[in-house]
C-alpha cells in the first residue's frame, strides 16, 4: 500500500530523510521511533505528499510521487488521515462540527455526514461530548476528537505524528488503544513517537529513524 523507493528529502536547515526504502502493507500497525528532529515528521509528510522527495519515489495506493499532478494530491489525502501533536481543532465549532468538517469539504450528503460522525464518535467513546467546544474538553478528549476527524474519512492509513506528545500517561495510553482498535478494523496506522516505552510491548512492527536514516 505504501512504498518508499530510495527516497531522499532534505532541507537547508538540516533533518529530513536520506535513502529510505521500505514497504508498508495494508492494515499494518507500524511504530516510527526516533528522537525529535530525526526525520519522523518528514517521513509522514512524504506519505501525505505535503513535500515531494528530490530523489526516489513514494507510492501510496495508486499515487506515485514522481508522477502525481497537483490536482491529484487532494484525492490522495482523502485516503490518508492525519493526527498531529497539536490538536488543530476549530475553536468556534463543537465536536460534531469539527469531525464533520472533512466530509463537508468533499461534498458528502448531509444525512450520510450525520450517520458517519455519530458512528465514529460512538466508536471512540466521545459521543457524550458531541455538543462541546474544544475549550470545554481535556487535552486527551481533544486528541480523541482529532482522531475521530481523521477516521471519519474511512482512510486507508492514519499518520499519527507524536499524537501523545502533549498528553499525560493515562491519556497517551487511551489514544494508543483507540488507534489499535481502529487498526483492528483494517486501517493501517503509522504511529510516530519518541516514547519507546509507550509502545515497546504492544507487538507492533518498528521502524527506527535516526539521523535521517530509516531502519526497518
Amino acid at each position: 500500500m505504501i512504498e518508499f523507493d530510495n527516497v531522499s528529502c532534505t532541507f537547508v536547515k538540516g533533518a529530513g530523510i536520506v535513502d529510505a526504502s521500505f514497504n508498508i502493507d495494508k492494515g499494518e500497525f507500524v511504530c516510527v521511533i526516533g528522537p525529535t528532529g530525526a526525520g519522523k515528521t518528514t517521513l509522514l509528510r512524504l506519505i501525505y505528499m505535503d513535500v515531494i522527495s528530490e530523489k526516489g519515489r513514494v507510492i501510496v495506493d495508486k499515487y506515485d510521487s514522481s508522477r502525481i499532478k497537483r490536482r491529484q494530491i487532494p484525492l490522495l489525502r482523502r485516503k490518508v488521515g492525519m493526527v498531529f501533536q497539536e490538536f488543530n481543532l476549530l475553536s468556534d465549532r463543537n465536536v460534531f462540527e469539527n469531525v464533520a468538517l472533512p466530509l463537508r469539504v468533499i461534498g458528502v450528503p448531509k444525512k450520510e455526514i450525520k450517520d458517519r460522525v455519530n458512528r465514529v464518535l460512538d466508536e471512540l467513546e466521545i459521543d457524550h461530548r458531541w455538543n462541546h467546544l474544544p475549550s470545554e474538553l481535556s487535552g486527551g478528549e481533544q486528541q480523541i476528537v482529532s482522531l475521530a476527524r481523521a477516521v471519519v474519512k474511512n482512510p486507508l492509513v492514519i499518520l499519527a505524528d507524536e499524537p501523545t506528545g502533549n498528553l499525560d500517561p493515562v491519556a497517551s495510553y487511551k489514544i494508543l488503544t483507540l488507534l489499535e482498535k481502529i487498526n483492528e478494523n483494517g486501517t493501517a496506522i503509522l504511529f510516530a513517537t519518541h516514547s519507546y516505552n509507550l509502545v515497546k510491548d504492544r507487538g507492533h512492527r518498528f521502524m527506527d529513524v535516526i539521523d535521517c536514516k530509516v531502519r526497518t
